[in-house]
C-alpha cells in the first residue's frame, strides 16, 4: 500500500497557485520536508495551508478518520496522508503550457483506445501508427500518429487507411491541454485539481 501511494499523482502549483506540473507523492514529500512547499487542502470548502510539520501533527490528530479514496504511508507511530496538492513556497514563474509529443501524452490523448477497431487494450498491447506511413511522406506529428492496436497495424502495415480499407474513427489534433492531467481530473482521487486546471473548465 506504502510503495503504490507513494507513487500516487500530487499536482504542484507556484507561488501564484497556477498549476506546473504532476509529480509522484515521493518528490512530494521530499520538497515538503525541506520546506520548498506547503500543502493545499480543502476543510469545508475551504482552501488551507500545511507546512509537513503542521501536515504531520494533522496526521496524527486524524489517524482514526481516515478517508475513502485517499492515500497514506506509515510513518512511525501514525499513518500520513499523501497530500493531492502543494504549493512550491520559492517558484513564481508563469508555467509555459506546451504539450510534450511523446508516447505517453499520445496514448492519453486516444483514450489508450485503437483508432481504427475502437478497442481499449493495456499499454503493452497498443503501438503507434503513422496514418500516412512515413514511405509516403508522412511526418510522426501529432496530426499524423495515432494509437493502433498490434493486429490492426500489422493489419495496415505501410499503406494509407485508404488503401488499407480502414477507416480513422477520429482525426488526430495536437491537443489543447495534457492529455494525462485531463485523464486524471476524471478520477475521483484527483477532483480537488480541478479548480487550479483549465482542463476541467
Amino acid at each position: 500500500m506504502s510503495a503504490s501511494a507513494l507513487e500516487s499523482n500530487v499536482l504542484v502549483l507556484n507561488r501564484f497557485y497556477m498549476a506546473t506540473r504532476v509529480i509522484n507523492a515521493r518528490r512530494a514529500l521530499t520538497i515538503l520536508y525541506r520546506n520548498c512547499a506547503e500543502v493545499i487542502a480543502t476543510e469545508m470548502d475551504q482552501y488551507v495551508s500545511y507546512d509537513f510539520e503542521s501536515w504531520c501533527e494533522l496526521g496524527q490528530m486524524a489517524a482514526m478518520e481516515k478517508q475513502p479514496g485517499e492515500d497514506y504511508i506509515q510513518a512511525v507511530g501514525f499513518e500520513l496522508q499523501i497530500p493531492r496538492i502543494v504549493r512550491l513556497t520559492r517558484f513564481d514563474r508563469v508555467p509555459i503550457h506546451s504539450v510534450r509529443f511523446n508516447r505517453k501524452n499520445l496514448f492519453a490523448r486516444d483514450g489508450h483506445a485503437c483508432q481504427y477497431c475502437g478497442q481499449s487494450k493495456p499499454t503493452n498491447q497498443l503501438s503507434l501508427d503513422h496514418v500516412v506511413p512515413r514511405s509516403h511522406g508522412g511526418q510522426t506529428t501529432w496530426e499524423n500518429i495515432v494509437c493502433c492496436c498490434l493486429r490492426c497495424n500489422g493489419r495496415k502495415g505501410g499503406r494509407t487507411p485508404l488503401q488499407a480499407n480502414m477507416k480513422l474513427l477520429s482525426k488526430p489534433v495536437k491537443p489543447r491541454h495534457n492529455p494525462q492531467l485531463v485523464e486524471a481530473v476524471l478520477d475521483p482521487r484527483y477532483a480537488c485539481w480541478k479548480t487550479f486546471l483549465p482542463v476541467a473548465s
